[in-house]
Protein backbone atom coordinates (compact mmCIF):
# COMPACT_ATOMS: atom_id res chain seq x y z
CA UNK A 1 0.00 0.00 0.00
CA UNK A 2 1.32 3.43 -0.90
CA UNK A 3 2.03 5.85 1.95
CA UNK A 4 2.21 9.60 1.83
CA UNK A 5 5.71 10.98 1.63
CA UNK A 6 6.08 13.75 4.17
CA UNK A 7 7.92 16.78 2.76
CA UNK A 8 11.30 17.53 4.30
CA UNK A 9 12.83 20.92 5.09
CA UNK A 10 15.21 22.33 2.51
CA UNK A 11 18.35 24.07 3.55
CA UNK A 12 17.93 27.84 3.53
CA UNK A 13 14.16 27.72 3.05
CA UNK A 14 11.37 28.43 5.51
CA UNK A 15 8.35 26.56 4.19
CA UNK A 16 8.51 22.78 4.38
CA UNK A 17 6.06 22.17 1.56
CA UNK A 18 4.81 23.71 -1.67
CA UNK A 19 1.01 23.23 -1.73
CA UNK A 20 -0.87 23.96 -4.93
CA UNK A 21 -2.34 27.46 -5.18
CA UNK A 22 -6.00 27.59 -4.20
CA UNK A 23 -7.13 28.58 -7.69
CA UNK A 24 -5.28 25.74 -9.47
CA UNK A 25 -7.44 23.49 -11.67
CA UNK A 26 -5.57 20.37 -10.55
CA UNK A 27 -3.73 19.32 -7.41
CA UNK A 28 -1.01 16.70 -7.01
CA UNK A 29 0.40 14.90 -4.00
CA UNK A 30 3.68 12.99 -3.72
CA UNK A 31 3.50 9.39 -2.52
CA UNK A 32 6.11 6.77 -1.71
CA UNK A 33 5.73 3.76 -4.01
CA UNK A 34 8.56 1.87 -2.35
CA UNK A 35 10.99 2.09 -5.29
CA UNK A 36 12.90 5.16 -4.17
CA UNK A 37 15.46 5.53 -1.36
CA UNK A 38 14.03 5.29 2.13
CA UNK A 39 14.92 8.88 3.08
CA UNK A 40 15.66 10.84 -0.11
CA UNK A 41 17.23 14.27 0.12
CA UNK A 42 15.09 16.93 -1.55
CA UNK A 43 16.70 18.48 -4.64
CA UNK A 44 18.32 21.93 -4.34
CA UNK A 45 15.92 24.83 -4.74
CA UNK A 46 17.28 27.87 -6.53
CA UNK A 47 15.70 31.31 -6.68
CA UNK A 48 14.22 32.44 -9.99
CA UNK A 49 13.27 36.02 -10.83
CA UNK A 50 10.74 37.25 -13.38
CA UNK A 51 9.65 40.76 -14.33
CA UNK A 52 6.28 41.97 -13.09
CA UNK A 53 4.72 44.03 -15.87
CA UNK A 54 2.59 46.09 -13.50
CA UNK A 55 1.46 49.52 -14.67
CA UNK A 56 1.06 51.01 -11.21
CA UNK A 57 2.95 50.69 -7.93
CA UNK A 58 1.08 52.92 -5.50
CA UNK A 59 -1.33 50.71 -3.53
CA UNK A 60 -4.06 52.18 -1.33
CA UNK A 61 -5.67 50.73 1.78
CA UNK A 62 -8.25 51.81 4.33
CA UNK A 63 -7.41 49.36 7.10
CA UNK A 64 -7.78 50.83 10.60
CA UNK A 65 -5.03 48.47 11.82
CA UNK A 66 -2.15 50.18 10.00
CA UNK A 67 -0.93 53.79 10.25
CA UNK A 68 -0.70 54.48 6.51
CA UNK A 69 -3.07 54.63 3.57
CA UNK A 70 -0.63 54.07 0.69
CA UNK A 71 2.34 51.81 0.06
CA UNK A 72 4.79 50.59 -2.56
CA UNK A 73 6.06 47.02 -2.81
CA UNK A 74 8.99 46.69 -5.23
CA UNK A 75 8.85 42.87 -5.14
CA UNK A 76 6.33 40.04 -5.08
CA UNK A 77 7.39 37.09 -3.00
CA UNK A 78 10.22 37.30 -0.50
CA UNK A 79 13.45 35.33 -0.36
CA UNK A 80 13.74 35.81 3.39
CA UNK A 81 11.47 32.77 3.62
CA UNK A 82 9.77 33.69 6.91
CA UNK A 83 7.43 30.74 7.40
CA UNK A 84 4.86 32.86 9.26
CA UNK A 85 4.63 35.62 6.62
CA UNK A 86 1.04 36.85 6.25
CA UNK A 87 1.74 37.83 2.62
CA UNK A 88 2.29 34.27 1.43
CA UNK A 89 -1.34 33.77 0.25
CA UNK A 90 -0.92 36.60 -2.28
CA UNK A 91 1.24 34.32 -4.43
CA UNK A 92 -1.87 32.24 -5.16
CA UNK A 93 -3.21 35.13 -7.26
CA UNK A 94 -0.20 34.64 -9.54
CA UNK A 95 -0.91 30.92 -9.95
CA UNK A 96 2.02 30.11 -7.65
CA UNK A 97 2.22 28.33 -4.32
CA UNK A 98 2.27 30.29 -1.06
CA UNK A 99 4.82 27.71 0.12
CA UNK A 100 8.26 27.32 -1.40
CA UNK A 101 7.24 29.25 -4.54
CA UNK A 102 6.68 32.38 -2.44
CA UNK A 103 10.32 32.42 -1.35
CA UNK A 104 11.96 31.07 -4.50
CA UNK A 105 9.88 32.35 -7.47
CA UNK A 106 10.05 36.12 -7.18
CA UNK A 107 8.75 38.98 -9.30
CA UNK A 108 10.46 42.33 -9.57
CA UNK A 109 9.15 45.72 -10.67
CA UNK A 110 12.05 47.39 -12.52
CA UNK A 111 9.87 50.33 -13.62
CA UNK A 112 8.72 51.06 -10.07
CA UNK A 113 10.61 54.35 -9.70
CA UNK A 114 9.26 55.79 -12.95
CA UNK A 115 5.74 54.64 -12.08
CA UNK A 116 6.01 56.23 -8.65
CA UNK A 117 7.16 59.55 -10.09
CA UNK A 118 4.21 59.52 -12.48
CA UNK A 119 1.81 58.79 -9.60
CA UNK A 120 3.20 61.68 -7.53
CA UNK A 121 2.71 64.04 -10.48
CA UNK A 122 -0.92 63.18 -11.18
CA UNK A 123 -3.41 66.03 -10.78
CA UNK A 124 -5.07 65.91 -7.42
CA UNK A 125 -2.36 63.87 -5.71
CA UNK A 126 -2.21 64.74 -1.99
CA UNK A 127 1.00 64.07 -0.13
CA UNK A 128 0.85 61.58 2.75
CA UNK A 129 3.57 59.16 3.94
CA UNK A 130 4.30 56.22 1.67
CA UNK A 131 5.13 52.92 3.35
CA UNK A 132 7.77 50.57 1.95
CA UNK A 133 7.83 46.96 3.11
CA UNK A 134 4.20 46.37 3.91
CA UNK A 135 3.79 43.10 2.02
CA UNK A 136 7.30 41.85 1.31
CA UNK A 137 10.66 43.16 2.51
CA UNK A 138 12.02 45.95 0.28
CA UNK A 139 15.56 44.95 1.28
CA UNK A 140 15.36 41.21 0.63
CA UNK A 141 18.51 39.65 -0.93
CA UNK A 142 17.64 40.39 -4.59
CA UNK A 143 17.62 44.13 -3.81
CA UNK A 144 21.42 43.93 -3.88
CA UNK A 145 21.26 43.31 -7.63
CA UNK A 146 18.07 45.10 -8.68
CA UNK A 147 18.30 48.20 -6.41
CA UNK A 148 14.64 49.01 -6.98
CA UNK A 149 14.16 50.21 -3.40
CA UNK A 150 17.09 52.57 -3.70
CA UNK A 151 15.70 54.08 -6.90
CA UNK A 152 12.33 54.56 -5.18
CA UNK A 153 14.08 56.40 -2.35
CA UNK A 154 15.88 58.60 -4.87
CA UNK A 155 12.53 59.65 -6.33
CA UNK A 156 11.12 60.34 -2.88
CA UNK A 157 14.18 62.37 -1.92
CA UNK A 158 14.07 64.35 -5.15
CA UNK A 159 10.49 65.38 -4.47
CA UNK A 160 10.84 65.63 -0.67
CA UNK A 161 8.14 63.04 -0.06
CA UNK A 162 7.84 61.34 3.37
CA UNK A 163 8.50 57.60 3.64
CA UNK A 164 8.20 54.94 6.35
CA UNK A 165 10.08 51.65 6.01
CA UNK A 166 9.71 48.28 7.73
CA UNK A 167 12.49 45.74 7.21
CA UNK A 168 14.44 42.96 8.87
CA UNK A 169 17.50 43.42 6.69
CA UNK A 170 20.81 45.12 7.40
CA UNK A 171 20.92 45.92 3.68
CA UNK A 172 19.07 49.14 4.50
CA UNK A 173 22.41 50.54 5.72
CA UNK A 174 23.46 50.86 2.07
CA UNK A 175 20.94 53.70 1.75
CA UNK A 176 21.96 55.66 4.85
CA UNK A 177 22.95 58.59 2.63
CA UNK A 178 19.40 58.91 1.25
CA UNK A 179 17.68 58.18 4.53
CA UNK A 180 19.78 60.63 6.52
CA UNK A 181 19.06 63.39 4.00
CA UNK A 182 15.32 62.67 4.15
CA UNK A 183 15.35 62.39 7.93
CA UNK A 184 17.01 65.80 8.28
CA UNK A 185 13.76 67.27 6.94
CA UNK A 186 11.50 64.95 8.91
CA UNK A 187 10.78 62.81 5.85
CA UNK A 188 11.93 59.32 6.86
CA UNK A 189 11.47 56.81 9.65
CA UNK A 190 12.34 53.11 9.93
CA UNK A 191 11.03 50.20 11.97
CA UNK A 192 13.30 47.16 12.25
CA UNK A 193 11.42 43.90 12.75
CA UNK A 194 12.90 41.53 15.35
CA UNK A 195 11.15 38.23 16.02
CA UNK A 196 13.69 36.54 18.28
CA UNK A 197 17.26 36.97 19.53
CA UNK A 198 17.83 33.22 19.31
CA UNK A 199 20.04 32.74 16.24
CA UNK A 200 19.22 29.04 15.86
CA UNK A 201 15.48 29.63 15.98
CA UNK A 202 15.71 32.62 13.63
CA UNK A 203 17.64 30.56 11.08
CA UNK A 204 14.69 28.15 10.93
CA UNK A 205 11.86 30.70 11.14
CA UNK A 206 13.30 33.28 8.73
CA UNK A 207 16.26 31.53 7.07
CA UNK A 208 17.51 34.23 4.68
CA UNK A 209 16.82 37.30 6.79
CA UNK A 210 19.57 39.18 8.62
CA UNK A 211 20.63 37.53 11.88
CA UNK A 212 18.84 39.01 14.92
CA UNK A 213 21.84 40.59 16.64
CA UNK A 214 22.89 42.13 13.35
CA UNK A 215 19.45 43.76 13.10
CA UNK A 216 20.03 45.30 16.51
CA UNK A 217 23.29 46.73 15.17
CA UNK A 218 21.35 48.14 12.20
CA UNK A 219 19.17 50.04 14.66
CA UNK A 220 22.33 51.47 16.20
CA UNK A 221 23.69 52.63 12.84
CA UNK A 222 20.42 54.19 11.74
CA UNK A 223 20.13 56.07 15.03
CA UNK A 224 23.71 57.34 14.75
CA UNK A 225 22.92 58.61 11.24
CA UNK A 226 20.01 60.64 12.60
CA UNK A 227 17.27 58.43 11.15
CA UNK A 228 14.30 57.97 13.54
CA UNK A 229 14.18 54.23 14.17
CA UNK A 230 12.07 51.89 16.24
CA UNK A 231 11.69 48.17 16.81
CA UNK A 232 8.74 46.04 15.77
CA UNK A 233 8.53 42.87 17.88
CA UNK A 234 6.76 40.86 15.23
CA UNK A 235 5.34 38.42 15.14
CA UNK A 236 5.08 37.43 18.79
CA UNK A 237 4.77 33.63 18.63
CA UNK A 238 3.25 32.04 21.73
CA UNK A 239 5.52 29.50 23.44
CA UNK A 240 8.34 29.96 20.91
CA UNK A 241 9.21 33.68 21.22
CA UNK A 242 6.83 35.38 23.66
CA UNK A 243 9.28 34.95 26.55
CA UNK A 244 11.72 37.23 24.67
CA UNK A 245 9.56 40.37 24.53
CA UNK A 246 11.45 42.17 27.30
CA UNK A 247 14.93 41.10 26.16
CA UNK A 248 14.27 42.16 22.55
CA UNK A 249 13.02 45.55 23.67
CA UNK A 250 15.96 46.06 26.05
CA UNK A 251 18.55 45.20 23.40
CA UNK A 252 16.95 47.52 20.84
CA UNK A 253 16.50 50.37 23.32
CA UNK A 254 20.20 50.15 24.21
CA UNK A 255 21.04 50.31 20.50
CA UNK A 256 19.09 53.54 20.03
CA UNK A 257 15.53 52.55 19.16
CA UNK A 258 13.17 55.40 20.04
CA UNK A 259 9.85 53.59 19.76
CA UNK A 260 8.39 50.09 19.71
CA UNK A 261 5.39 48.14 18.48
CA UNK A 262 4.32 44.52 18.50
CA UNK A 263 2.11 42.23 16.40
CA UNK A 264 0.73 38.89 17.50
CA UNK A 265 1.23 35.98 15.11
CA UNK A 266 -1.62 35.64 12.62
CA UNK A 267 -2.04 32.77 10.18
CA UNK A 268 -4.29 33.77 7.27
CA UNK A 269 -5.18 31.43 4.42
CA UNK A 270 -2.56 28.85 3.57
CA UNK A 271 -0.13 30.17 6.20
CA UNK A 272 -1.88 28.16 8.92
CA UNK A 273 -1.09 24.80 7.31
CA UNK A 274 2.43 25.90 6.31
CA UNK A 275 3.15 26.93 9.89
CA UNK A 276 1.66 23.72 11.29
CA UNK A 277 3.94 21.64 9.08
CA UNK A 278 6.91 23.76 10.09
CA UNK A 279 6.11 23.05 13.74
CA UNK A 280 5.92 19.30 13.06
CA UNK A 281 9.48 19.32 11.73
CA UNK A 282 11.23 22.00 13.79
CA UNK A 283 9.35 22.08 17.12
CA UNK A 284 7.34 18.82 17.41
CA UNK A 285 7.32 18.78 21.21
CA UNK A 286 5.95 22.33 21.36
CA UNK A 287 3.60 22.19 18.38
CA UNK A 288 0.47 21.30 20.34
CA UNK A 289 1.02 24.05 22.90
CA UNK A 290 1.77 26.66 20.23
CA UNK A 291 -1.40 25.91 18.27
CA UNK A 292 -3.52 25.74 21.43
CA UNK A 293 -2.29 29.17 22.51
CA UNK A 294 -3.01 30.62 19.08
CA UNK A 295 -6.55 29.26 19.14
CA UNK A 296 -7.05 30.67 22.64
CA UNK A 297 -6.18 34.13 21.30
CA UNK A 298 -8.14 33.78 18.05
CA UNK A 299 -11.58 32.71 19.24
CA UNK A 300 -10.84 29.00 18.84
CA UNK A 301 -9.38 29.36 15.33
CA UNK A 302 -5.87 29.77 13.95
CA UNK A 303 -6.75 33.12 12.40
CA UNK A 304 -9.09 35.99 13.18
CA UNK A 305 -9.33 38.42 10.22
CA UNK A 306 -11.42 41.04 12.02
CA UNK A 307 -10.10 44.57 12.13
CA UNK A 308 -9.14 45.61 15.63
CA UNK A 309 -8.26 42.13 16.87
CA UNK A 310 -6.20 40.54 14.10
CA UNK A 311 -2.98 42.29 15.20
CA UNK A 312 -3.41 41.89 18.96
CA UNK A 313 -5.67 38.90 19.55
CA UNK A 314 -8.10 38.58 22.43
CA UNK A 315 -8.50 36.61 25.63
CA UNK A 316 -6.41 36.38 28.77
CA UNK A 317 -3.17 35.28 27.14
CA UNK A 318 -3.27 38.03 24.51
CA UNK A 319 -4.05 40.57 27.23
CA UNK A 320 -1.05 39.33 29.22
CA UNK A 321 1.27 39.76 26.23
CA UNK A 322 -0.02 43.28 25.63
CA UNK A 323 0.40 44.16 29.32
CA UNK A 324 3.96 42.86 29.42
CA UNK A 325 4.79 44.81 26.28
CA UNK A 326 3.30 48.03 27.66
CA UNK A 327 5.19 47.73 30.95
CA UNK A 328 8.48 47.06 29.19
CA UNK A 329 8.25 49.92 26.70
CA UNK A 330 7.29 52.33 29.47
CA UNK A 331 10.26 51.26 31.59
CA UNK A 332 12.63 51.54 28.62
CA UNK A 333 11.27 54.83 27.30
CA UNK A 334 9.94 53.29 24.09
CA UNK A 335 6.29 54.16 24.68
CA UNK A 336 6.21 57.16 22.35
CA UNK A 337 5.62 57.03 18.58
CA UNK A 338 8.33 58.18 16.22
CA UNK A 339 8.11 61.87 15.23
CA UNK A 340 5.38 62.54 12.65
CA UNK A 341 6.52 62.72 9.07
CA UNK A 342 6.36 66.09 7.32
CA UNK A 343 4.12 66.49 4.28
CA UNK A 344 4.57 70.21 3.66
CA UNK A 345 7.90 69.89 1.85
CA UNK A 346 6.56 67.88 -1.08
CA UNK A 347 7.58 69.08 -4.54
CA UNK A 348 5.22 68.02 -7.32
CA UNK A 349 7.11 66.37 -10.21
CA UNK A 350 7.09 68.47 -13.35
CA UNK A 351 5.09 67.10 -16.27
CA UNK A 352 6.14 66.96 -19.94
CA UNK A 353 4.04 70.03 -20.75
CA UNK A 354 5.11 72.12 -17.76
CA UNK A 355 7.01 75.35 -18.45
CA UNK A 356 10.27 76.07 -16.70
CA UNK A 357 10.32 79.13 -14.52
CA UNK A 358 12.13 82.08 -16.10
CA UNK A 359 13.39 83.50 -12.84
Amino acid sequence: MESARLPRPRKGRGAVSNPAPRYAATHSEAVDDGWGPADPDPPPLTTSVAVDATRSVLARNDSPDVPFDRSVNPYRGCEHGCVYCFARPTHAYLGLSPGLDFESRLLVKPEAAQLLRAALGRPGYRCRPIALGTNTDPYQPIERRWQITRRLLEVLREHRHPVAIVTKSARIERDLDLLADLAADGLAQVMISVTTLDHTLARRLEPRATAPRRRVETIRRLARAGVPVGVLVAPVIPVLTDAEIESILAACAEAGAASAGHVLLRLPGEVAELFRRWLEHHAPLQAGRVLARIRAMRGGRLNDPRFGTRMRGEGEYAALITRRFELAVRRLGLDRPLPPLACDRFRVPSGPGDQLALF
